[in-house]
């Protein structure tokens, strides 16, 4: 083991006693508070652009769509519908899952290499289940109409606007968002770090903006779609699917290109 290697374990390693002995990681709150905290994290910084948006025009040329303009109303109206969500669907099946599968600390952090490689796995695992889902409720009339026409209530992203979903929809994200680490066997600090991440990246693809710093820059070969690829969707439709990678839309067609700055 390298002496980086090494440096990196230790660092997991700190983290992780650390976590595995504060008691409110077996509270029955746990998930419903830390979901909420983290999806309104990933928020916090882009709400603060929306505000800023209509003032400043270094912040307006980086919107992807800046005729758009995020009202106090929509903000409300997306705040509600998770809080809504969070509190009479998620609390009530995360106590349902805390009894299904009980809470186990193993005394070791995982290898970081193997955090990285998991967090892979499931990110890709969650592509492909999202993509085929997605593309289902949008081929088959019904199921667009019922379960994810609401999502599809604003042509322009923004970043609350990302879990503005039906019950359906909700249920059926956080099923696969939280069946991927138990399937391949994830420590717990890896599903935790896959939650953190997996948010960020739907909140970012949702959030309207593409800044030089943005993830699919740093993904060689136009392989992730990132901001302008999902707000490309919302604006019309039948093309990106995905989302976040773009190989299952140049499989089946589906991808449509968006010029980049």
């Amino acid at each position: 083991m390298t002496n980086s290697e090494a440096t990196e374990r230790l660092c997991l390693q700190i983290l992780w006693d650390w976590l595995r002995h504060q008691s409110f990681l077996r509270s029955l709150f746990f998930p419903v508070v830390f979901s909420l905290t983290v999806y309104l994290s990933c928020c916090l910084p882009f709400v603060c652009l929306d505000l800023l948006c209509s003032r400043l025009t270094l912040v307006r040329r980086f919107k992807i769509q800046p005729q758009s303009e995020v009202t106090w109303p929509m903000a409300c109206r997306c705040l509600r519908k998770i809080l809504h969500n969070h509190v009479c669907f998620i609390f009530p099946l995360s106590v349902v899952y805390w009894h299904w599968r009980p809470v186990f600390f193993p005394p070791l952090a995982p290898e970081m290499l193997t955090v990285v490689k998991d967090i892979l796995a499931c990110l890709l695992l969650f592509d492909m289940q999202y993509f085929l889902w997605h593309l289902l409720h949008h081929k088959v009339l019904w199921l667009y109409h019922f379960f994810h026409k609401e999502h599809h209530l604003y042509t322009a992203t923004f970043s609350l606007a990302t879990e503005n979903t039906g019950v359906w929809e909700m249920l059926s994200l956080t099923f696969f968002a939280a069946l991927n680490p138990a399937l391949l066997d994830c420590h717990p600090l890896t599903e935790m770090l896959f939650f953190v991440t997996n948010m960020y990246l739907s909140v970012e693809a949702h959030s309207g903006y593409e800044f030089p710093w943005s993830p699919h820059r740093l993904v060689p070969f136009g392989l992730y779609g990132g901001a302008r690829h999902h707000d490309l969707h919302h604006l019309k439709f039948k093309v990106n699917y995905a989302p976040y990678f773009t190989h299952w839309d140049i499989l089946l067609g589906t991808l449509q290109g968006v010029r980049r700055r």
